[in-house]
Order: C-alpha cells, then sequence, then structure tokens
C-alpha cells in the first residue's frame, strides 16, 4: 500500500512546487511590468487628455492632485490633445469635488473652459474610467492619454482597455516606492483574474 501511496504524493509534491513557481513567476512578470509602465509617455496626438482624480480639500487641490492637473496643462499647452477630462467626485460632507477642483485649477492655469470636461460622481480608477468612456464615446472620441503618478500606470492602461478606451499613459513625475509597486503589482494581478470591475467593488 505504502509503495503506490508514494508515486501519489510525490506527483502532489510537484503539482504544488509548479503552481507556486507559476505564482511566483507571474508576481515577477507583473512587477516588472509596472516598472516598465511607469516610464511610459505619450506618442503623437490623441482626443482627450484624462486627469485621474485624487484628493481635494474644500476647493484645494491636494499635491497630487496639483501634479497631475499641472502636467495635463502642460500636455495641452503642447497640443497632445484639444479636450482636458478632469475626474472624481467627492467623500461624505465635502462642498465640491475632484471634478470641479480640477476644472476651477485648469481654467486658472488658462485653459479655456469649453477645453475642460467634468467627470466629478466617480469614487475609484474603474468608474472615473468608465465615466469618462461614456462622456468621450458618446462624442466618437476614444483615443486617450491618461495622467496619474507613475505606478498606477499599467493599471489605468488594462481599466481603460476594459471600458472601451485606446489609452496611452503619460505620468507626473511625482515619487513612489515600494509600497506603491506591491499594492499595483498585487491590484493587477487580481484585476487580470476577476476583471478591474469587481476588482473595484471589492476595495
Amino acid at each position: 500500500m505504502l509503495f503506490f501511496l508514494h508515486p501519489f504524493r510525490t506527483a502532489r509534491r510537484a503539482v504544488v512546487a509548479i503552481v507556486v513557481l507559476a505564482g511566483l513567476a507571474a508576481v515577477a512578470v507583473t512587477a516588472a511590468q509596472v516598472g516598465l509602465a511607469a516610464r511610459r509617455t505619450v506618442e503623437g496626438r490623441v482626443d482627450a487628455i484624462v486627469v485621474m482624480g485624487a484628493a481635494q480639500y474644500d476647493g484645494e487641490p491636494s499635491g497630487a492632485l496639483r501634479g497631475r492637473l499641472e502636467h495635463a496643462a502642460a500636455l495641452y499647452t503642447d497640443g497632445v490633445a484639444p479636450i482636458v477630462v478632469v475626474t472624481g467626485g467627492n467623500q461624505p460632507g465635502d462642498r465640491t469635488t475632484e471634478g470641479m477642483t480640477g476644472f476651477v485649477v485648469l481654467r486658472d492655469l488658462g485653459l479655456p473652459e469649453e477645453a475642460i470636461l467634468v467627470e466629478n460622481t466617480s469614487t475609484n480608477t474603474w468608474e472615473q474610467l468608465s465615466a469618462t468612456a461614456a462622456i468621450l464615446l458618446g462624442r466618437g472620441l476614444d483615443e486617450v492619454v491618461l495622467v496619474s503618478d507613475p505606478y498606477h500606470n499599467l493599471r489605468l492602461l488594462e481599466v481603460a482597455d476594459e471600458v472601451g478606451l485606446v489609452a496611452q499613459v503619460d505620468a507626473t513625475d511625482a515619487s513612489w516606492g515600494r509600497s506603491e509597486w506591491v499594492r499595483e503589482t498585487g491590484a493587477v494581478l487580481v484585476g487580470r483574474v476577476i476583471g478591474f470591475r469587481r476588482l473595484a467593488d471589492l476595495r
């Protein structure tokens, strides 16, 4: 009896080892992709620049949001796109939204109001890009450049693909480190398995 159990246990251990190695390889590859995507920049012209929302405080943008807005304004000035979409809703008790804060900042930076579209109902990345897709696709537009912090780029590209946008990325020069790298690697891995909409519902 033990003679027959031994090959079975060996085979089971081999399967477990293969699964573990495959999992480690997936983590390593995804982590490398996060790093590579962080360095990507826009090539050519697109239909719209999309600014991913970040915190605002009663109309005053956080450092992260201001950096994204200033970067988007520079891309607009360089002629990358004729439209900028600002995204993001608010937290309970807020008197304004990330989107409206972005609108005011971009207007103050010299962008014409007619060049700024506002999405101000979303609460996470998937909702921001899904709502943006609805706005742009309704206008016959789908080619975008997404502006956020570097570590965010890979997940943005994959969420954009899921909602029907043809996306490039061009991040700010914000610093980032191990914690952001680990978080984004995990988020992309899980999103690839269960879908990024479902991932957003879990967070």
